[in-house]
């Protein structure tokens, strides 16, 4: 809508921003009663959780940014009556490897037979796969106490530590560096390094990084849902946004797209919110301003200094294929392997070799990544046409690729890294996966990469970080407040992936945002 057209001179809440978190806020506070406007810069809600076409003249709609869902808990599901669903994934994950000059490879998931049989056919034995085991019932008993308590106010650190009731799980996990962990546990260089995978997804650092940022991102990785499984939207991550869009105007809200959000000025008891459209510009009066952007953008709408600089470190392609292509490990389906998470070079020290390049100024020589296959698990996100010619879908999430080696010539540096990253794929497969490849209407390859530039270039992440900032402990530390969303404008909170606890596909930044002013109205 045009500026001023449709909108009110002031409102309870304004929430900058149409990201899943900003309109998990707007329906909860729109629920309650309270008038809530969404200013939202692009033509579009959903920010980085979107479905999109990206490739002309082809009916496939992609999880173009956001590819899984774990860390949305299933309260804000049932809170908001959304119209959601997600499926799980028979494999959890396939890793293929050459050992002793034969083609092999670990498929986790199937049923405890099947993968402990992958375990053995792989190491020659039963230890790595008891070890599995005992590793993961353990991170199991801490997710199904850490998890609820995302959507309370923040425990203390002591708090944390008695919910978790696991003083071996409260060292491996939050005090010592996730890597000794991994080798004390494991012998296998390859089970390692599928281990370590989960504390490396778009956290550049080394498994015994001593800030621990690693291990942060590894427990957010192992809580979801209480289980740490990642789930396959059904009908694309936009499904997820589109449901959430829908319930925050059925409880009232009005969500205003094509509005860029200039700046905030509160003084603690009111705010207003000037902002700007193709027509012309506007201000809006509230009594409290939610912000659904990063750190560096709440500071940069009030004036306060922009906090510590952040960049992201991952790779991001799609992929349209026209079959799957064969495997080199022939005893392996392809259906199967692709259906969960398709590791790439990612050996533990493959892993530990690409983050010490990358951190020398370098291009990784073999670069580790993830590959889903969306539509294996949910079809629908392919036109029925598509789905009976045997399409499907191939998102890569690329490790260990820092902004800053992209800085000197970002489409240059991209194609050489997409080439590469793609070869690495190559020597595992029994064909090329350019021949398995499709093309758009204009006769294009089907395939789209994104750096963290990129990435800060369409959606503001700062440095390309998909979580805005590191990731930070689920338990109250100095300054972070009741609810892990406040800021010093004691009216203004952020509710994006910068606060406390966010960071993914979760919505419970933006719960915890509503509860934070529902609490304080007495609501």
């Amino acid at each position: 809508m045009p500026a001023h057209e449709g909108l009110h001179r002031r409102y309870d809440a304004v929430i900058v921003g149409g990201g899943h978190n900003g309109l998990v806020a707007a329906a909860y506070l729109a629920r309650a009663g309270r008038s809530v406007l969404v200013l939202e810069r692009l033509g579009n809600t959903g920010g980085a959780a979107v479905s999109t076409r990206p490739f002309a003249g082809v009916d496939a709609r992609l999880s173009r940014y956001s590819y899984l869902v774990s860390l949305l808990p299933r309260k804000i599901v049932r809170d908001l009556g959304l119209d959601f669903r997600v499926r799980t994934r028979n494999v959890s994950s396939y890793t293929p490897v050459e050992r002793d000059g034969r083609p092999t490879g670990l498929l986790v998931g199937g049923g405890e037979r099947r993968t402990r049989e992958a375990f053995a056919r792989l190491t020659g034995g039963e230890d790595e796969y008891r070890a599995w085991q005992r590793f993961y019932d353990m991170t199991g008993r801490v997710a199904q106490r850490v998890f609820p308590t995302l959507t309370e106010p923040l425990p203390t650190r002591d708090e944390l530590r008695l919910r978790v009731d696991d003083e071996e799980a409260w060292r491996v996990l939050f005090e010592e560096p996730i890597g000794v962990a991994v080798e004390d546990r494991f012998a296998d260089d390859l089970v390692r390094g599928v281990v370590l995978t989960d504390a490396l997804i778009g956290t550049f650092a080394d498994a015994h990084d001593p800030s621990l940022k690693q291990n942060r991102c590894f427990l957010y990785h192992v809580i979801g849902g209480g289980t740490g499984a990642w789930d396959v939207p059904v009908g694309g991550m936009g499904a997820l946004t589109d449901a959430l869009a829908t319930a925050a105007r059925q409880a009232g809200a009005v969500l205003a797209t094509g509005h860029e959000v200039m700046g905030i000025s509160a003084d603690g008891s009111s705010a207003e919110i000037t902002y700007r459209t193709a027509e012309g510009e506007g201000t809006v009066a509230a009594r409290h301003v939610l912000v659904n952007a990063s750190p560096r953008e709440l500071a940069a709408l009030t004036g306060d200094l922009p906090p510590t600089p952040t960049e992201g470190a991952q790779l991001k392609v799609n992929v349209l294929l026209k079959r799957l292509p064969r495997l080199r490990d022939s005893e392996v389906d392809p259906r199967e392997a692709f259906s969960g998470t398709f590791h790439i070079a990612e050996g533990y020290q493959q892993l530990a070799t690409a983050h010490a390049e990358a951190a020398a100024g370098r291009l990784p020589s073999a670069p580790p990544s993830e590959i889903y296959c969306h539509s294996l698990t949910d079809p629908t996100i392919l036109g029925p046409d598509l789905v009976e010619q045997g399409y499907q879908t191939l998102t890569l999430f690329g490790l260990h690729t820092p902004a800053r080696l992209f800085d000197r010539d970002n489409d240059a540096v991209r194609e050489e890294l997409l080439k590469s990253t793609l070869a690495q794929l190559d020597a595992h497969l029994a064909e090329p996966l350019a021949d398995c490849v499709a093309t758009d209407a204009d006769g294009r390859p089907c395939i789209e990469a994104k750096t963290p530039l990129d990435l800060e270039r369409d959606l503001r992440l700062p440095g390309g970080n998909i979580f805005h900032r590191e990731l930070s402990w689920p338990y109250a530390e100095e300054g972070t407040g009741r609810w892990g969303v406040e800021t010093r404008h004691p009216n203004v909170l952020l509710c994006g992936a910068g606060a406390v606890r966010g960071g993914g596909v979760s919505g419970v930044p933006g719960h915890n945002a509503a509860m934070a002013v529902l609490e304080e109205l007495g609501g």
